[in-house]
């Protein structure tokens, strides 16, 4: 019988079928990070158990780490002790951490894949949500949390149910303007934050055939945000091809024997599929958020959704969306003034985000009003812009030019919203108070459209901006 990856992928981790109806799985590659590793290892140390396998769990920080400065200690004490905690625990349990002097630190889904970490099918855990964008690889990966990150740091392995599967097919061709950001955020609206429960999604269609890797990864970023449990996309050429010559991939003669591999375990012709949806990507255009889910997202020339328009049990958080966020059904997105622009994030930091964003800051000026930041994804994303110029293109437009780490899109370090400002963010939620204030509001984008939103101070549809037509 055809296979699929996920089926592929699970059989090669089973370590056992447990009583409670869940597998036993080997995670591959553990990452973690500053935030919600401290009381695991804590936890740990309480049972008196070792890492059991150090080699297969790298850590960074990416979180709490500010990024306007980065001198120690801290400001923040809070992020100063997370600091310390990880250092120590590395350093007495022997893992690997990408910390800033290692010149590797960024944002923990952003250096697994510039490493060479990320492989096609590997089980992949870490404790942060997104950790899906590392299936843009072929691999099966999982947020998990803190209990779990003990458990494989203990044991190297997850108790876990093995989730249906959702195949999303993406054909045509996307247009000009339009971006991976635009395509995720538009099967989100599709088929719900609630669509994916239970749910494996795997990525296919000429759309995703056509995207680099960095477009797959922020496609499988938000996987979550749908509600699945991980997301992937078939490896292939183009996978081979980023991870030839990567620090930590298969070197020299052992690169093709490992890719002979990779290439085994894509989905097979005639695996069978729990769901199929098929989505034409031609019509596409640049998505929005309006709401405070994911989910709740126009094209940038449609009108905010009345109430009537929703299933049922989708009114009631339509209608607190418009108390929180301040709107009136049939209003316009295009035209909503912003405060603040943030270009960054694990979902939209890497070089070729920053190289869109850049693309438009050279057609103007921030506005004086709006508040602009970049942010990369990592070290290495940083040194590659500035070698090709990005950085003064973003400051001479008006932007500030940050250093590496999650900055504003959980604000868990100083890179917050103050009261109602409104955000144009090319994160990856929009929940309430999700960027720091407890009354900001946070409408998603791609980060060509944070760039135009910063230099016309509001929503603007960035085709126009590039020469096109809306």
């Amino acid at each position: 019988m055809a296979k699929t990856l996920l089926d592929k992928v699970w059989e090669a981790h089973t370590v056992s079928e447990l009583p409670s109806g869940q597998t036993q799985l080997f995670i591959g590659l553990h990452l973690v990070h500053e935030v919600t590793s401290p009381q695991a290892f804590q936890m740990l140390g309480e049972l008196k158990l070792p890492v059991l396998f150090p080699d297969r769990t790298v850590a960074t920080v990416d979180h709490i780490i500010p990024t306007h400065t980065q001198t120690r200690p801290f400001d923040d004490e809070q992020a100063e002790t997370m600091m310390r905690e990880i250092e120590r625990n590395c350093r007495s349990f022997g893992i690997r951490l990408y910390d800033r002097a290692s010149g590797h630190q960024g944002i923990v889904h952003v250096i697994g894949p510039e490493m060479g970490l990320t492989q096609p099918g590997l089980t992949i855990a870490c404790g942060d949500s997104h950790t899906s964008t590392h299936g843009a690889f072929g691999s099966i990966a999982f947020g998990v949390g803190t209990s779990q990150v003990r458990d494989v740091l203990a044991s190297q392995c997850l108790a876990i149910k093995k989730p249906r599967l959702r195949r999303i097919e993406v054909n045509g061709t996307l247009p000009a303007g339009v971006y991976a950001k635009d395509v995720i955020l538009h099967i989100i609206r599709t088929l719900g934050v609630k669509g994916g429960v239970g749910y494996a999604y795997e990525y296919a269609g000429t759309v995703l055939d056509r995207m680099t890797m960095e477009e797959r990864m922020t496609v499988c970023n938000m996987s979550i945000e749908g509600g699945a449990r991980c997301g992937y996309v078939n490896p292939d050429q183009t996978t081979f091809d980023y991870l030839r010559g990567r620090e930590l991939a298969p070197q020299g003669p052992a690169f093709e024997p490992a890719v002979g591999w990779w290439r085994s375990m894509a989905s097979e012709p005639g695996a069978a599929y729990d769901e199929v949806t098929r989505l034409d990507g031609s019509g596409l255009s640049p998505v929005v958020t309006w709401g405070i889910n994911p989910g709740q997202a126009i094209g940038v020339t449609e009108r905010i959704p009345d109430a009537a328009a929703f299933a049922a049990d989708e009114r009631d958080v339509a209608v607190d969306a418009y108390e929180y966020m301040g709107w009136k059904p049939g209003a316009p997105i295009a035209g909503t003034k912003v405060d603040v622009a943030f270009i960054g994030s694990c979902t939209n930091g890497r070089l070729s985000d920053l190289r869109e964003a850049a693309r438009v800051a050279r057609l103007g000026t921030v506005k004086p009003s709006v508040k602009a930041i970049v942010v990369p994804g990592s070290q290495a994303v940083a040194r590659q812009a500035e070698a090709e110029g990005l950085d003064e293109v973003f400051r001479t437009a008006g932007f500030e030019w940050r250093l590496p780490g999650c900055s504003m899109c959980l604000a868990m370090n100083p890179d917050k919203l103050v009261g109602r400002q409104v955000c144009a963010s090319s994160s990856n939620r929009n929940f309430k108070g999700r960027q720091g204030s407890p009354s900001g509001r946070t409408l998603l984008m791609s980060p060509a459209m944070v760039a135009a939103a910063a230099l016309e101070g509001a929503v603007s549809d960035v085709r126009v901006l590039l020469g096109g037509s809306a």
